[in-house]
């Protein structure tokens, strides 16, 4: 290891007895802000230095063995213990290179999830249904709160069109690969002859912008319409016009929230989205000016790709980013997503790693 990184490792070990002296403080929770600053700091360096010092511990058991290396009585020992001590070195210097990736600034946010039936008519819609409760039920596992911001429910059941907002410590890191085209291929209810029908819907997944410092919008550059909500086949679901919809001039971008009878919470709730929106456009663009040659393995951030297959008859999903293809339809449709998430997190890890060791 390197001794630069030696050094900001040793000063991360004083500043974590620093931060537990802290939080063992009188009158340190007397301000709440200042006592989860601490808190959380304390939660993201404890793992980089218990590494460190598991990385010492092994320089200390090989220090110790090449002591006894020139007794000839303890020689084999000696030689047991040094190769131990390298072993751990090694396995805490991965490690410690995994947690010291640059982390994306967004992984802590809660997101905004947009469904969109794509070709395949009615089944399109459908399956839009399906994945929203696929990952209303893994947001349940993870004790994650989903609210619904805007739905466009099609006629013969499901969405042409969903928004919904989910709140959860984490919930953008384990999400974020979700963004792209999801294809389905299955026989409809409809289908009298047993023919296999192919659909498709687009999955966006947006981290939620902090407004006063992520996004500036400028009150004269937005338009607020108000309307009378109104539910599947025209029903009005209220007499008020409390339906909200904000258009962006600059960008054309355009929100409608109706889910509420409140239109002050509407408008709240469609800003909140449009904000997210401009957000996603602007790291879009900038990611556009500095992407190189190499792009990311976990797709290219054009939601339009296709990313993952549905394929009910052969019981089997493929997520064709990372060629992984697992036989368990059932359970992760239900919301058992843990084993899809995870590799797709091991793979960009591993994409990361690659990219660090090309820079190196």
């Amino acid at each position: 290891m390197k001794p630069s990184m030696i050094r900001k490792l040793a000063n991360l070990s004083e500043r974590l007895d620093e931060l537990d002296r802290l939080m063992s403080s009188e009158g340190i929770t007397n301000d709440m802000d200042n006592y989860r600053k601490i808190t959380r700091e304390h939660s993201e360096i404890t793992p980089i230095v218990e590494q460190y010092r598991a990385f010492e511990l092994g320089e200390a058991d090989i220090s110790e063995a090449q002591k006894m290396i020139s007794d000839p009585e303890m020689k084999e020992f000696a030689q047991e213990e040094i190769e131990i001590g390298k072993a751990k070195q090694e396995a805490a210097e991965l490690e410690l290179q995994k947690l010291l990736l640059p982390k994306d600034p967004n992984d802590e946010r809660n997101i905004f999830l947009e469904i969109r039936a794509g070709t395949g008519g009615d089944e399109s819609g459908l399956f839009a249904g399906d994945l929203f409760r696929m990952y209303s039920r893994y947001a349940e596992r993870q004790r994650w709160k989903v609210e619904v911001m805007s739905a466009n429910e099609s006629e013969v059941g499901g969405y042409k069109e969903i928004i919904a907002k989910i709140e959860g410590y984490g919930a953008y890191s384990k999400m974020k690969f979700e963004s792209g085209g999801h294809r389905v291929q299955r026989v409809p209810d409809t289908e009298t002859q047993g023919r296999i029908h192919t659909s498709a819907c687009t999955v966006a997944v947006l981290p939620e912008a902090d407004e006063v410092s992520d996004v500036n919008i400028n009150p004269a550059e937005i338009r607020i319409d108000t309307y009378r909500a109104s539910g599947a086949g025209g029903q009005h679901i209220n007499k008020t016009d409390s339906a909200v919809r904000i258009t962006h001039l600059p960008t054309g971008i355009v929100v409608e929230c109706q889910e509420d009878r409140s239109q002050h919470k509407n408008k709240a709730q469609a800003m909140g989205v449009l904000t997210a929106r401009i957000k996603a456009a602007q790291v879009d663009e900038q990611n556009s000016k500095i992407a190189s040659e190499r792009k990311s393995l976990i797709g290219s951030g054009d939601r339009s790709e296709r990313i993952r297959t549905y394929n009910y008859p052969q019981g089997r999903i493929t997520d064709h980013r990372i060629n992984l293809t697992l036989y368990k339809i059932d359970a992760i449709t239900e919301g058992d997503m843990d084993e899809l998430i995870g590799a797709l997190a091991a793979e960009h890890q591993a994409d990361l790693l690659a990219s660090l060791g090309e820079d190196n």
